[in-house]
């Protein structure tokens, strides 16, 4: 990531209709993670809920992206929520982007101001997501802020590093959401919802 600030100012606020015009084309997600074959395998515009699956739900929103009892209270308005990964089941690389509106700016940034203080209370834990077969236990880092964005590393135990970058930046009534995931995590989520700032201020 450049490191270059989201700044809430330079982007006019932003519509239901334009939330394609902000998801990261599959050719550009595969650049910025590496990787030649990912494809995208869901889009869907309505939240998700994980909130059963989670060992602590306080720590959801650090550990899942779109979910329905995170934005309950933002007053959202619309979302578009998009996975890419590469076809087969051992797949070396798993994206998430989504992008969210509210009514209003202020609106936006109080979610990301929330975002930052339950991601901030699950730093340096561990939670346990239950799975159909198995449970797997993640380890959650510290949150890093930079300019309107918030970063976060969560790594598997016991997977050979497999761990997910996440990221959620603001501007505007927008709020751009990132996951990406592989056996070695960096800075790719950042570069992603940074990217979907990018696009969603071009339109």
């Amino acid at each position: 990531m450049s490191g270059t600030a989201v700044r809430g100012e330079a982007l006019p606020p932003l519509e239901e209709s334009q939330l394609d015009d902000v998801m990261v084309p599959i050719a550009d997600l595969n650049r910025i993670v590496d990787s030649t074959e990912m494809e995208v395998t869901s889009e869907i515009d309505t939240m998700s809920d994980h909130s059963g699956d989670v060992s602590d739900p306080e720590c959801l929103g650090a550990v899942y992206g779109a979910e329905e009892t995170v934005y309950q209270d933002s007053r959202w308005t619309a979302m578009l929520d998009q996975i890419a990964r590469e076809p087969t089941d051992d797949n070396d690389h798993w994206v998430e982007q989504t992008a969210v509106i509210y009514p209003s700016d202020a609106d936006a940034h109080r979610f990301f101001e929330a975002s930052k203080e339950a991601w901030g209370k699950c730093a340096n834990y561990t939670v346990t997501i239950r799975g159909d077969d198995t449970d797997s236990q993640w380890d959650i880092d510290e949150v890093t802020t930079a300019g309107d964005m918030i970063t976060q590393t969560s790594i598997q135990q016991h997977v050979n590093g497999w761990g997910c970058q996440h990221a959620l930046a603001v501007s505007a009534n927008l709020t751009t959401e990132a996951w990406a995931c592989s056996y070695s995590p960096g800075d790719e989520a950042a570069q992603i919802a940074e990217e979907m700032m990018a696009r969603a201020a071009e339109r």
